[in-house]
C-alpha cells in the first residue's frame, strides 16, 4: 500500500511539473550559442574544422536558392555562425510557407486501419524545422512565431505524439513498434514540440512526457505474445542491426540532449544503455584502411556505423571517453550514416577533440551479446586484421533468417560475407535477402528457416554462448536449433579458431533422414581448387575446406566421387539490384539424419602464400579428428561422437591417442616431434575430465569449456559453462590469470584448483 501511495504522489508531482513547464530561451536546442562559439574558436587552430565550415557554408548558400526543408540545418548553422540575415530570411520563408501546408501525412499510412497519421519522413522534416525555428526565433515577430508554431503543431507534433505517445489518440505501443520508429517519431515530434512550446503549451507538455518516457523504451524487455525480444542487450546495442541501432538511439539522444540544453537545471533519469553505445559500436566494427566497416547482420550495410549516437552520447559527459574517441577517429574517414560527420552541422558542433584519441579502444578482442545472440572475435584491433562475427538469435522484422550464420573479415574485406538487403518493398527482399539462402547456414532437404518467421517471429530463438578468448585460441557456440526446429532436433555450430584456421563444426540431427546442404557467400572471386573453395579479394584470400562428413569431390567428375560433397553455384541479386552475384552450396549425397560437419576456413597471409597448414583427417573408436601441422607446430583436434546427446544416461568416454576424456571436443598443440602430454596450449570443449597414463590433467564435476595456455611460468585460463565452476588442472605456474583477472594459485596435490561463483567478481568472465 505504501508503494502505491508513493507512486500516486510521484505521478501527481510529474503532472504538476508538466503543466508548470517554463518557457525556454532560443536558440537552445542542439545549436546552442556555446557550441557555436566553441566551434568558431576551434577553427582558428584546426584546419579540419575550418575546412568543414567552408563545406557547410557552401551548402547553406545553395539552400538560399533551393530552400529544401530537408536541409534547413545548414541555413540555421550559417545564420548562427555569420549573423547574416539572408540565411534567417530564407528559413522564415520556408517555415511560413510550410505552415500553410495542408498535410504531411503519407497516403499509404493514412489508408491503414486505424490510420497512421505519422511516419519517418514526417519525423525527419520535424528535426529540420525544429533546428530552423530555434535558430531564427528571436528575429520572428510574435505573430510569425504563432503562425509557424500552430502550423507545425497541426502538421507534425500532434500527429506524431498523438499516434505514438499521448492519450486518447495513441495507436502504437512499444510492443509493436518500440524500435527505431518509436524513438524517431516520438523523439523528433517532441523535439519540434520543445521548439514551439513557448507558443503552444500543450506541445511543451508533450515534449516533457516524451523525455520522461525514453527510459521505458530503452528498458523494454520484450513481448512473449508477439514474440518480440527485448530491444537492447544487457551489454548495450540493439538486436535489429547496426543500422537501426544507430538510427534509433541517435533520434532518442537528440531529444534528450536538446532537453538538457534548454533546461540546464534538469535532472533526468539515467539511461545506462547510453554509456554502452561506444563499446557496442566498437565491438561490431571492423577498422580498415579507408572507411570503417560494421557487421551487417539483418537490415544493415557494412558501411553503416554508429558515429552519430556515439558522438551524441559523448556530449552528455564532462569527461572524454577513450573508447568513444577511438571510434570517432575511425568513422571520420568514410561513409557517415544519417549525416553526422564534421562536415554536417551537428557533426561540426559536436565532434569532440580527437587529438587525444588512443590508438586502440582498449577493449577485449572478443565480445558476446547474450540477450540477442551475437558474438565477435578478432585477432587484434589493428586495421585490416581478421574478425569473425556470429549470429544466432531472433528472426523478426529487421532481423533476418540467419541463425548460425557468420561473417568473416580478413585483410580489409568481408571475405565471407552476408548477402545484405535491399528496399523492403522489392520482391528480392522478402524472397531472398531476408531468407536463409542469403546467409552462410546449413539447410535440410532444401529448406532453411520457415518463411513465417519474418512476420511472426521465431517461436524458439537461437543463442550464442560460451565465448572464450585465449589469444590464438578462441571458441564460441551457436545454437540455431530453435529457428530450424521444423526440420532439426540439433543444429549446433561450434567455432574453434586456432592460429590462422577457423574450424566450423556443425552438429546436426534431423527429425527424419534427408540431405544436408552448406551455403557459402564469398566476398570476392571464388574458384574451386581441388578440395578447396578459394576466395580472393584484393590482398585478402581464404580457403573453405570441408573435411567431414566428406571432402569436396576433387574434380568435376563427381560420378567418380559418389560419396563426396558436390557443389552448385547459385545466383542471387546484388544489394543494389543492378545485377547478380554467385554463392555456393555444398551438398552431401548421402541420406542421413545425423551429421558432424567440419569445415576449415584457412586465412592466408597473402594471396600467393604456398605454405599452408597440412590438415589430415583422422578417426578412431567413437571419435573423429584432425592433425594440423604448420610451421613446426602440431595441433590434434578430437571430436567425441558419443557426446552429442545420443546417450542419455550412459557415459561419453573415449580414448584417443592416449587421452581419455568425456569432452565433446578437445584440441592439444605442441611442437612438432615433442610429447603431446607436455602441451602448453589446450582447449577442452564441454568436458568434465581429461586423463593420460593414469594422471589427471583436468577435472570438474560439471562439463566446462576451458582454454589453457602456459607462457613461461605464467598460466592463462579461460573458462565458461556454469555460473559456479570448481575445477582442477595439472600445472605448476608461478602466476595465473583466470578470464583475464589475476588469480591466486591454490594447490591440490599435483593439481591446482580454480573456483568461481556467480557472486564473485574475481575470475568472472568479462566478455
Amino acid at each position: 500500500m505504501r508503494k502505491l501511495i508513493i507512486a500516486i504522489i510521484l505521478t501527481i508531482g510529474v503532472s504538476i511539473c508538466v503543466h508548470a513547464a517554463s518557457k525556454i530561451s532560443h536558440p537552445s536546442l542542439l545549436m546552442t550559442k556555446e557550441r557555436v562559439l566553441a566551434a568558431k574558436k576551434r577553427m582558428d587552430s584546426d584546419s579540419v574544422q575550418a575546412n568543414a565550415w567552408k563545406q557547410i557554408k557552401a551548402e547553406a548558400d545553395i539552400q538560399l536558392l533551393k530552400g529544401d526543408i530537408r536541409r534547413l540545418e545548414y541555413l540555421a548553422l550559417a545564420y548562427m555562425m555569420t549573423d547574416s540575415a539572408k540565411y534567417a530570411d530564407k528559413i522564415k520563408e520556408v517555415l511560413l510557407k510550410t505552415a500553410k501546408t495542408e498535410s504531411w501525412g503519407d497516403r499509404e499510412m493514412l489508408a491503414r486501419d486505424p490510420a497512421w497519421r505519422s511516419e519517418l519522413q514526417m519525423a525527419h522534416k520535424s528535426f529540420q524545422v525544429a533546428l530552423g525555428y530555434d535558430a531564427v526565433y528571436d528575429m520572428l515577430t510574435p505573430s510569425e512565431r504563432m503562425e509557424i508554431a500552430r502550423g507545425m503543431y497541426r502538421l507534425a507534433v500532434e500527429p506524431m505524439l498523438g499516434d505514438w505517445l499521448n492519450e486518447p489518440t495513441r495507436i502504437h505501443s512499444l510492443n509493436s513498434m518500440g524500435h527505431n520508429w518509436w524513438t524517431s517519431c516520438v523523439g523528433m515530434g517532441a523535439l519540434l514540440g520543445l521548439a514551439i512550446g513557448n507558443e503552444i503549451p500543450e506541445a511543451a507538455e508533450a515534449a516533457e512526457a516524451a523525455v520522461e518516457a525514453l527510459p521505458e523504451c530503452f528498458d523494454f524487455a520484450g513481448d512473449v505474445i508477439q514474440r518480440k525480444p527485448k530491444t537492447f542487450d544487457r551489454d548495450g546495442g540493439m538486436y535489429e542491426s547496426i543500422n537501426y541501432a544507430s538510427f534509433g538511439t541517435g533520434e532518442a539522444l537528440f531529444l534528450r540532449l536538446a532537453w538538457l540544453n534548454s533546461h540546464p537545471e534538469a535532472k533526468l533519469e539515467e539511461i545506462p544503455q547510453i554509456e554502452k553505445l561506444a563499446p557496442f559500436f566498437s565491438h561490431v566494427s571492423y577498422p580498415r584502411d579507408g572507411e570503417l566497416y560494421s557487421i551487417n547482420f539483418g537490415d544493415s550495410h557494412k558501411n553503416v556505423n554508429g558515429q552519430r549516437p556515439v558522438m551524441l552520447a559523448q556530449a552528455f559527459s564532462s569527461q572524454n571517453d577513450p573508447v568513444a574517441l577511438w571510434y570517432l577517429t575511425q568513422t571520420n574517414k568514410g561513409f557517415f550514416h544519417e549525416g553526422a560527420d564534421i562536415t554536417t552541422p551537428i557533426g561540426f558542433l559536436y565532434t569532440p577533440d580527437l587529438s587525444k584519441a588512443p590508438q586502440s579502444p582498449g577493449l577485449s578482442t572478443s565480445h558476446l551479446w547474450k540477450d540477442f545472440g551475437w558474438a565477435t572475435m578478432r585477432d587484434s584491433w589493428n586495421r585490416n586484421a581478421s574478425m569473425l562475427a556470429v549470429k544466432s538469435g531472433m528472426t523478426w522484422n529487421h532481423s533476418h533468417a540467419d541463425a548460425n550464420s557468420l561473417i568473416l573479415f580478413h585483410k580489409g574485406v568481408d571475405i565471407i560475407k552476408d548477402a545484405g538487403n535491399c528496399s523492403y518493398g522489392k520482391p528480392e527482399y522478402r524472397n531472398y535477402f531476408f531468407q536463409s539462402d542469403a546467409h552462410n547456414v546449413v539447410k535440410f532437404n532444401g529448406h532453411g528457416q520457415s518463411r513465417h518467421q519474418q512476420y511472426h517471429g521465431t517461436m524458439l530463438p537461437g543463442s550464442v554462448s560460451n565465448l572464450l578468448d585465449g589469444g590464438n585460441i578462441k571458441y564460441v557456440l551457436a545454437d540455431g536449433t530453435g529457428p530450424m526446429s521444423q526440420w532439426m532436433i540439433r543444429n549446433f555450430r561450434h567455432f574453434l579458431w586456432i592460429d590462422n584456421v577457423i574450424y566450423v563444426i556443425d552438429d546436426l540431427l534431423s527429425h527424419e533422414p534427408g540431405q544436408f546442404q552448406w551455403l557459402w557467400h564469398p566476398g570476392g572471386h571464388a574458384t574451386k581448387r581441388g578440395f578447396d573453395l578459394e576466395i580472393v579479394n584484393g590482398e585478402s584470400a581464404a580457403l573453405i575446406r570441408p573435411l567431414y562428413p566428406r571432402q569436396l569431390a576433387y574434380s568435376n567428375f563427381v560420378h567418380d566421387y559418389p560419396e563426396d560433397l558436390y557443389w552448385e553455384v547459385h545466383e542471387g541479386p546484388t544489394e543494389n539490384l543492378q545485377g547478380t552475384e554467385e554463392y555456393w552450396s555444398f551438398h552431401l549425397p548421402a541420406v542421413t539424419d545425423r551429421v558432424k560437419g567440419v569445415t576449415a576456413i584457412i586465412l592466408k597471409d597473402s594471396v600467393s602464400q604456398k605454405e599452408l597448414p597440412q590438415i589430415v583427417r583422422r578417426e578412431g573408436k567413437n571419435w573423429i579428428g584432425l592433425k594440423v601441422t604448420c610451421k613446426g607446430k602440431v595441433t590434434d583436434i578430437y571430436i567425441n561422437q558419443l557426446a552429442d546427446g545420443r546417450l542419455m544416461h550412459l557415459n561419453s568416454w573415449i580414448d584417443a591417442d592416449g587421452w581419455s576424456t568425456d569432452a565433446y571436443m578437445m584440441a592439444v598443440s605442441y611442437p612438432e616431434g615433442s610429447d603431446p602430454a607436455k602441451s602448453k596450449e589446450m582447449f577442452i570443449g564441454h568436458g568434465s575430465a581429461l586423463r593420460r597414463d593414469g594422471e589427471t590433467y583436468f577435472s570438474s564435476l560439471a562439463k566446462l569449456n576451458v582454454i589453457t595456455r602456459l607462457d613461461g611460468s605464467r598460466l592463462d585460463i579461460q573458462a565458461a559453462g556454469q555460473p559456479r565452476m570448481n575445477f582442477n588442472l595439472k600445472a605448476a605456474p608461478s602466476t595465473m590469470t583466470v578470464n583475464g583477472e589475476k588469480a591466486p594459485i591454490k594447490k591440490k596435490g599435483r593439481l591446482i584448483n580454480i573456483r568461481t561463483t556467480d557472486e564473485q567478481k574475481t575470475f568472472r568472465q568479462t566478455y
